[in-house]
């Protein structure tokens, strides 16, 4: 009996452990196609070894050894002993074990599964390729998991694989300019969540960001000193390599050209001074596609650019030409009449089957946004799709490769929700089996006209892990509850990485408030997001490239935890209200109310914050008319039509933007004040 007892007791202990593994392997980010729990763990002691079996180039072995390093750093246990991994580590019975089929090629399509396997005292991992393998080593360092004795590997199954080859990130370092160690870090982030495309927007009209040893004025003249090396491209490309990841350029062309011009006018469309544009927008200038010295140009120009980037893909924009420089200039109208074209989508189709020899000279494969996708234009150009799912599918159905953008735009201050539930094949999308091979992936794309090198990190993450799980996971992945759970878990760890999107703000925020108290700035900015879309450059002030990017709109975030929270509580609450639920809500009602006082006397000491007056003066109000509604409420009292109307104005004035910011708890508020009045 007492046996029988001691089993019992031993099932339940396996069971229980069984389901704190379970709970753990459901943190992952991205999701893999296939997971399974065992109650086997792999303890991580300071005698932890890796080796790696099978042919192998150095790109395992140094993220191998980075592995090993992260670990370490990620639990605290000195596993300096191995050192660097190399070929000599390849026991067999190592505590991990890599099995690797081959060296993965750095190309579309290129085999990135992989598979995990925790015996009772062994993790191993199989993969076709290297990628995958390297693939696999960020999904182990999510799953690290604890207990009394310490850290160590779950018992899991993994076999998992991409949805879709294409998994970018636009990084814009033309409008402003991000140094290489910004790069570099993004490059970590990407990796972390499986990201294998860098498109980098290089050139703009705000300048032109490469050295061209060709065309020196580029950075003499049209790039504020502002620009990589040939030599800091090469390094940012093999950083990007060693992690598996391909660069793909962009070189805008024809518009989005006054860097260009500035340096090069010889090929402008209207004569004009040029100079680099200070502003962000779409503006007219463009290059001239009827002047016959310009493909010579581009050809140079674009074979040296090229030469720095070993990736098939070549991207030439092609985007936001108004037309207008080609429709008011005389030679040019006469040759678009000659040549019997109607329209500046039509001179600029034939720029493009110009420009097409060009890029195919230099072995590449050109791609450009879907401003390009024009009748005639071969179905070898792959279109990059943002302006809707109509040019998108639209480019699809004709034949073109296409990468989705559209609804990835994550510099619009959008929330991850929006952007995990754009799949880029939807049900509502009826596409045959070889239409879908057209569907490449897609990409999150961080123009840089509201960011610079300190804020782009929050703008970036972690709602970029969000996109990349929808990139990478099956499509019945699509939980936004669980995925906000699991995104706040993966920002500590893109945090691990050196990423700066929660530490940059608490220095910004002591600029600000010209002091160590940052505790009212604190509180406010916790339920403040920046104005939306394109909101925030619109009225009576226009951000140049040298305006500060250091105010309330750059401290504050987007997709706020706070207010996201306390939203959903609201709506909780009032389908079935609970004395814990009131609890929470009041306590957060009552701090807003009471922050004001408090956020006032900053002010005194730093006028830069009297833009945020009127939102502390209406989170208060806001805050007060919450609070009494909630009375209200508890009290199960009808509040007359007076206190209704006078408290709904309190609502309407709080939705007023202070400081390119705008409050994100009115609607939930408003609920309570319009509950309480019925």
């Amino acid at each position: 009996m007492a046996q029988k007892g001691g089993l019992v007791f031993l099932s339940i202990i396996l069971i229980l452990n069984c389901l704190a593994q379970v709970n753990n392997t459901s943190n992952l980010m991205p999701v893999p196609a296939d997971l399974n729990a065992n109650a086997n763990i792999v303890r991580i002691t300071n005698q932890f070894r890796v080796s790696i079996i099978g042919p192998a180039n150095s790109r395992i072995y140094a993220e191998g050894s980075r592995f090993v390093r992260r670990l370490s750093n990620k639990t605290g246990i000195f596993l300096d002993k191995q050192g660097y991994i190399t070929q000599k580590d390849s026991n067999i019975a190592a505590q991990l074990l890599l099995r690797v089929g081959r060296p993965g090629r750095l190309q579309l399509g290129e085999d990135e599964s992989y598979s995990i396997e925790t015996g009772k005292s062994q993790v191993t991992v199989s993969a076709n390729t290297d990628l995958g393998a390297i693939h696999a080593l960020e999904t182990l360092l999510q799953l690290v998991i604890t207990d009394a004795d310490g850290y160590y590997f779950p018992g899991v199954s993994i076999h998992d694989n991409p949805r879709f080859a294409w998994r970018g990130l636009l990084l814009d370092v033309a409008l402003h300019f991000m140094p290489v160690d910004v790069v570099k870090r993004t490059l970590d982030g990407m990796a972390a969540v499986k990201m294998n495309v860098l498109h980098l927007h290089l050139c703009n009209d705000q300048g032109f960001r490469v050295e061209s040893k060709i065309f020196p004025r580029l950075q003499q003249v049209a790039s504020d000193g502002l620009y990589y090396t040939q030599e800091e491209i090469r390094g940012i490309v093999k950083y990007a390599a060693q992690r598996g990841i391909r660069v793909v350029p962009e070189f805008v062309v024809p518009a989005h050209t006054t860097a260009i011009l500035t340096a090069y006018p010889e090929f402008e469309s209207v004569e004009r001074d040029y100079h680099l544009q200070r502003y962000f927008g779409v503006f007219d200038p463009v290059m001239d596609p009827t002047n016959e010295k310009l493909y010579p140009f581009l050809e140079k120009l674009f074979g040296e650019m090229s030469a720095l980037f070993p990736d098939q893909y070549f991207h030439i924009g092609g985007d936001e030409n108004t037309g207008k420089d080609w429709n008011n200039t005389p030679h040019i109208k006469a040759f678009m009449k000659a040549h019997g074209m109607k329209s500046a989508a039509d001179l600029q189709t034939y720029f493009n089957k110009r420009l097409l020899p060009i890029i195919t000279k230099c072995g590449k494969t050109m791609i450009g946004w879907d401003e390009i996708f024009q009748p005639g234009l071969p179905k070898e150009v792959v279109i990059e799709s943002w302006r809707g799912n109509e040019s998108f599918y639209g480019s699809v159905k004709k034949g073109h490769p296409s990468v989705l953008a559209y609804g990835y735009y994550i510099d619009l201050i959008q929330p991850a929700s929006y952007h995990y539930l754009n799949d880029p094949i939807p049900d509502s999308v009826i596409l045959t089996a070889d239409e879908k091979k057209l569907v490449l992936g897609g990409e999150a794309t961080m123009w840089s006209e509201m960011v610079t090198h300190v804020t782009v990190d929050s703008r970036i993450w972690p709602r970029t892990a969000a996109i990349a799980e929808r990139l990478w996971s099956p499509k019945t992945v699509n939980k936004v509850d669980d995925m906000y759970r699991r995104l706040d878990i993966m920002s500590l760890q893109l945090e691990s990485l050196g990423l700066r999107h929660n530490s940059y703000k608490l220095p910004l925020m002591r600029q600000l408030a010209n002091g160590w108290d940052t505790k009212a700035l604190e509180v406010l900015v916790s339920v403040l997001e920046p104005l939306k879309i394109y909101e925030r450059n619109e009225g009576d002030t226009m951000y140049t490239v040298f305006s500060p990017f250091t105010k309330l709109a750059d401290v504050a975030t987007p997709d706020q935890e706070v207010p996201r929270i306390f939203n959903k509580q609201v709506d909780e609450f009032l389908s079935k209200p609970s004395p814990g639920l009131e609890k929470e809500i009041s306590q957060k009602l009552i701090l807003w109310k009471e922050n004001d006082a408090q956020f006032k006397l900053l002010l005194n000491n730093s006028p830069v914050l009297l833009e945020a007056a009127s939102l502390s003066e209406n989170l208060s109000s806001l805050a007060e008319a919450g609070l009494e509604a909630i009375q209200y409420i508890h009290d199960h009292k009808k509040a007359g039509s007076e206190w209704l109307q006078e408290k709904l104005a309190v609502a309407n004035k709080a939705k007023q933007q202070g400081g390119r910011c705008e409050i994100q708890v009115v609607d939930a508020i408003q609920k309570l004040i319009q509950r309480a009045g019925d």
